[in-house]
């Protein structure tokens, strides 16, 4: 199902295309993260922000009061695929110039996407725990990339990212779900390893972050009392994956959420997975 009134598929890049340089292209890959400014301007982003939001206010299913949720509950609410459920935001979500940062940043020609997420980190919002995204991928590849977009102008305070530096080339401990024990465990393999921790700290409506699926990250909490943080995250596959024998059980749920019917052994190009770039 789609809803919404379409106004903001009408909104529109109006930056100059940005146009990475050697040096952002070498740290992401040194680093596994990278911080780019201005990718998009503050008009763009929020004709899109009151669509994001009324997507989330839709289509979220966590009820429960802050006080009486888990960690990871605590951290922000969450909605995938919002491209597929909602109209106005397509547009967003399936934006070439965002496509074509991953696609270079990995060094491929091509990539699809794999899912979108809103990510609201609400007023007083608990941490985000270290975690990998690539614990949930089944997808034969470890060209994968998100971007994380805040909707509106964050400060330190309201949960911005940090990554562990070059920990997507490192040897993992173990697969774990985001979770208390994630974030003991990597903090602990972080701090062994001697990963520099890089913070994002404040970023403008916008800004955005690119990191790899085994990019070792978490956020804040958000100290603010009044205001969320709003996120769009878009992640991100080279074109010619082929989808994975599932490892686990959360593999196996997003084998069935958001891959379209493709099972393992099969090329990711579902519909549900289209070309971005």
């Amino acid at each position: 199902m789609r809803c919404g009134d379409g106004a903001s598929s009408g909104h529109r890049l109006t930056r100059a295309p940005v146009a990475l340089s050697r040096e952002q292209i070498e740290s992401f890959r040194r680093d596994g993260h990278v911080l780019l400014r201005d990718v998009a301007d503050g008009a763009y982003m929020s004709g899109f922000r009151a669509a994001v939001a009324d997507a989330v206010a839709r289509f979220k299913t966590e009820t429960k009061p802050l006080d009486e949720r888990d960690t990871y509950g605590r951290a922000f609410i969450q909605v995938t695929n919002l491209w597929r459920k909602y109209e106005a935001v397509r547009s967003f979500v399936l934006e070439p110039l965002f496509g074509r940062l991953a696609a270079e940043l990995l060094g491929v020609e091509h990539v699809r996407l794999y899912h979108d997420q809103a990510l609201v980190k609400e007023p007083l919002g608990g941490r985000t725990p270290w975690h990998q995204d690539r614990y949930y991928w089944p997808l034969a590849t470890d060209d994968t990339v998100t971007v994380w977009m805040p909707l509106v102008d964050i400060d330190e305070g309201m949960g911005s990212m940090s990554f562990a530096s070059g920990s997507h080339r490192g040897v993992i401990p173990e697969d774990i779900a985001i979770s208390d024990e994630s974030d003991a465990l990597y903090e602990r393999h972080v701090r062994e390893r001697e990963y520099p921790v890089y913070e994002s700290g404040a970023m403008r409506a916008g800004d955005c972050t690119f990191h790899y699926g085994r990019t070792i990250h978490r956020a804040g909490p958000n100290l603010s009392e009044t205001r969320a943080r709003e996120v769009m995250t878009m992640i991100y596959f080279a074109d010619g994956t082929l989808v994975a024998e599932p490892a686990h059980v959360d593999q196996n749920a997003d084998l069935e959420a958001f891959l379209g019917g493709r099972r393992p052994g099969e090329a990711a190009d579902s519909e549900m997975n289209p070309l971005v770039v």
